[in-house]
């Protein structure tokens, strides 16, 4: 199956799989591509639509920048719950892409009010285990 671009231009399975390794790749580095390597010996075909479709399709549209995009995942992941490893993944993509530790808590914060405190709190704790790791906790450097 092939998706036809605005330029004519037919667009395969395999450049929709490398357009979205870039996209992937500019926003979540390193562990993005882990967490795709991670499924080639049980889904690769998960994989491949993480890669070509999640990022591909979906990150790379022009509607919302990539930090508003984050914003929305962090929002999103919390309310669902469970989905701390995720999280972990998607607050670094949320500073590779310019949001500040301030700027990711207070989202965090405000996603109590619509999705209560234990969720705001495990996402907190991810948020908290990330900074840590970063060296971007208050006292680190």
């Amino acid at each position: 199956m092939s998706v036809t671009t605005a330029t004519d231009h037919a667009e395969t399975r395999s450049d929709r799989f490398e357009r979205g390794l870039e996209v992937l790749t500019r926003i979540d580095g390193e562990a993005g591509r882990k967490v795709v390597d991670s499924l080639a010996d049980i889904s690769p075909e998960l994989g491949h639509q993480v890669v070509a479709w999640a990022f591909g399709d979906i990150y790379d549209r022009p509607g919302l920048a990539p930090r508003d995009r984050q914003l929305v995942t962090l929002g999103m992941l919390t309310a669902l719950g469970g989905c701390e490893p995720q999280l972990d993944v998607h607050i670094n993509a949320a500073l590779n892409v310019g949001l500040t530790c301030e700027e990711i808590v207070e989202a965090l914060l405000h996603s109590a009010v619509y999705c209560g405190m234990p969720k705001a709190l495990n996402a907190t704790f991810v948020a908290k285990k990330v900074f840590s790791e970063r060296g971007l906790l208050p006292g680190k450097k």
